[in-house]
């Protein structure tokens, strides 16, 4: 069983907005912390956001003021609502467990790939 199933991503202009969704298995996501990671071209996968189960939240400063976390605790569902888009966003996106830093597991999902271009 994937333990984690992203959507949402596509292709959007600067100043644009998107709405990721990731379906988490049980055993992962009950009454665990939830977050987004992002793995540019060439780069390491970093901390976006995360969220505990009861709803605190904790951003990374680059995304702060324009993108959204939120769950879903009855639909094992985790949300990232994100915009004012920029280049710099553009990325694979990937729901996991964890509050900051990036879990050190090997079960990822298949990711949701963000575009941000004119």
């Amino acid at each position: 069983q994937v333990p984690f199933v992203e959507s949402g991503g596509g292709l959007v202009q600067p100043g644009g907005s998107l709405r990721l969704s990731c379906v988490a298995s049980s055993g992962f996501f009950r009454g665990t912390d939830m977050g987004w990671y992002r793995q540019g071209l060439g780069k390491q996968r970093e901390f976006v956001a995360a969220v505990t189960s009861g709803h605190d939240k904790n951003y990374a400063d680059s995304v702060k003021g324009r993108f959204t976390i939120s769950r879903d605790n009855a639909k094992n569902m985790v949300y990232l609502q994100m915009t004012n888009l920029k280049p710099e966003d553009t990325a694979v996106y990937y729901c996991h467990t964890g509050w900051a830093a990036v879990p050190t597991s090997t079960f990822w999902g298949q990711g949701t790939q963000v575009t941000v271009s004119s």
